[in-house]
């Protein structure tokens, strides 16, 4: 903050977005908030007060003397000392020292002490924003950064496809909606995907329209020239949703990939119908737009525990209220289309009509952090949660679990699916970094959860995981240490011995995420296919990563299948080359 002639020295920080708005000025004085004045022209215009004296500060962008990490100086003309701003995506900061002497004025110093302010985001108290100290600091940035070179270089011969988006602002949830085209050699289909804004902006779903390229189409050289900073020519904004708060989870109906349902940080959960929304500008002071259903039970916020059911139109949230709420949408579902979308200044987030919960169930004794539907059956479920439970449902026979598995796992349970092929198993991701099958017909031993195997290869908390909808043994999870596994149970035991480093029944590992990997999703249509996306906080100082990727098919298939192929193709090669030596 601003000193008075008592030559004391305090530090402090602004925010601005590139308009030139004040985004926030975090002091108890007031009477030293700085206001901005003109950007343009190369110049960066402040004023303020110091000591109930006007002074204008006038500085220059001039040449960057140094960019690393979207960091840049710039130069101050009046002053002649050298200030540091901080460039992210779509706000700056500014920091600065100020002394005053009674003769000279101001002088303004790079503050090496002020921390990088801002929100805290992420799945709770898990996903806050790690302390530098506590986890490695420069180290584990070093790391990181190691594991990427290593792995963008591998890119032309461990995928088939692979696509970067740039997201300005980071996205808590990536869901496939329906395909729209198919071509000769690429798909078009809808993507769901979401902005987390700082405030500066509204938050925002998103519907955006991508192009897949089909297998053994891309070439090699291709697809690993990329931009990290820009934005995918395969992904293309189609329509902006205003959300009445952050988007923290997005599930599609499958009976009808229009109708979507969102989590955010309230007890509500809401429905879009995204073909009939209207189409809306993210804009500072935006009204909402107008959900088409809002269903209510939950006495607490419900964040991130949402699922849809195969089979019909049932919706199942958790929330931190420690219950597990059930909701029918199936006489409301076929009126959406025609209700009337006038989003504008006289809407109101109440007039959307309320469905009341059909069921509500407790078991849990912390917050219920993920749910799933049986795919067989709308009546069965399962749920997990921060007791480190893992729970399975019937509505038929009450409200009170069926089977109750203490301590599935040695910390908060994050995520759970339910295989869509084989419906005995059971998958869980928790804070102790792994991942875990069941079989419900076996869950516990002496009253503790007894699962089959335990997948270990995460060094951090396990944030998603998910069975893939096309092979009964594989899956995936994704994690806060930027990687997302691929795995495959039937393979538990073929590279065992003790030369082998491999995980048991890991299969790929995809590093190309700089930080958390917060969701992913497989694609029915394309069932290798894979959407992911990041939470760059930390590393890169805001905004996200989408990536659209598929691996070599030469890895999963079968492997004779594989050598055989192979040994054409090296017999092709031995022939070219003898007739460009004849």
């Amino acid at each position: 903050m601003w000193i008075s002639s008592s030559g004391i020295e305090i530090e402090d920080y602004a925010f601005f977005n590139l308009r030139g708005d004040l985004l926030s000025f975090p002091t108890s004085h007031e009477k030293h908030k700085p206001s901005f004045l003109n950007f343009g022209d190369g110049y960066l215009r402040i004023s303020c007060n110091l000591d109930k004296e006007d002074i204008s500060l006038k500085l220059r962008w001039d040449r960057f003397l140094c960019h690393t990490q979207g960091f840049a100086w710039i130069r101050i003309l009046t002053y002649h000392k050298l200030e540091f701003v901080e460039m992210w995506r779509t706000r700056f900061v500014i920091y600065w020292t100020v002394k005053s002497d009674n003769c000279t004025g101001l002088q303004l110093q790079k503050s090496d002490s002020v921390k990088r302010a801002g929100k805290q985001k992420g799945r709770g108290e898990r996903m806050k924003e790690r302390d530098a100290a506590g986890n490695g600091g420069g180290v584990r940035l070093s790391s990181v950064d190691h594991r990427y070179s290593q792995w963008k270089f591998l890119i032309p011969i461990l995928y088939d496809w692979f696509a970067n988006h740039n997201l300005v602002w980071p996205s808590l949830s990536c869901r496939w909606g329906p395909q729209l085209e198919q071509a000769t050699y690429k798909n078009r289909q809808r993507l769901y995907l979401s902005e987390q804004t700082d405030g500066s902006v509204p938050n925002t779903l998103v519907i955006a329209n991508c192009e897949i390229v089909k297998p053994r189409v891309a070439a090699a050289e291709h697809i690993s020239q990329f931009n990290e900073e820009a934005r995918s020519p395969y992904v293309r904004k189609f329509k902006t949703i205003i959300h009445p708060g952050e988007v923290n989870r997005i599930r599609e109906l499958p009976q009808n990939n229009n109708i979507v349902a969102t989590h955010t940080d309230s007890p509500d959960v809401l429905i879009w119908d995204v073909e009939s929304q209207p189409n809306r500008q993210a804009v500072l002071g935006a009204t909402v737009s107008r959900p088409d259903l809002v269903l209510t039970g939950h006495q607490e916020n419900a964040e991130f525990a949402l699922a849809m059911c195969r089979s019909e139109p049932l919706v199942l949230s958790g929330g931190k209220d420690k219950s597990v709420v059930f909701w029918n949408i199936h006489d409301h579902i076929s009126t959406l289309a025609t209700q009337p979308k006038t989003d504008g200044p006289g809407d109101k987030h109440n007039e959307s009509p309320i469905i009341q919960a059909r069921g509500v169930f407790y078991g849990h004794d912390d917050t219920v952090e993920d749910v799933q539907f049986c795919p067989s059956s709308a009546q069965e479920f399962c749920s997990v949660g921060d007791d480190s439970c893992l729970i399975l449902w019937d509505a038929r026979t009450g409200s009170s679990p069926v089977v109750k598995v203490e301590k599935a796992h040695n910390a908060d349970l994050h995520c759970v699916d339910w295989n869509p092929i084989d419906e005995n198993l059971l998958l869980t991701g928790s804070a102790d970094n792994t991942s875990r099958l069941f079989d419900r017909r076996s869950l516990t031993t002496n009253g503790m959860g007894s699962p089959i195997h335990i997948f270990e290869n995460h060094n951090a908390a396990v944030l998603c995981v998910q069975w893939s909808p096309d092979k009964s043994s594989v899956f995936g999870s994704s994690a806060e240490d930027g990687v997302l596994n691929i795995w495959d149970h039937n393979k538990i035991g073929e590279l065992s011995g003790p030369s082998s480093k491999t995980a048991q029944g890991l299969l790929f590992r995809h590093s190309g995420h700089r930080d958390k990997v917060v969701d992913f999703h497989w694609n029915a249509h394309d069932p290798w296919t894979i959407v992911s996306v990041s939470d760059d906080d930390e590393s890169t100082g805001g905004g996200g990563t989408l990536q659209i990727w598929r691996m070599i098919d030469l890895i999963y298939r079968p492997q004779q299948e594989v050598i055989t192929e192979l040994d054409k193709f090296k017999s092709h090669i031995l022939t070219c080359s003898s007739e460009q030596n004849s």
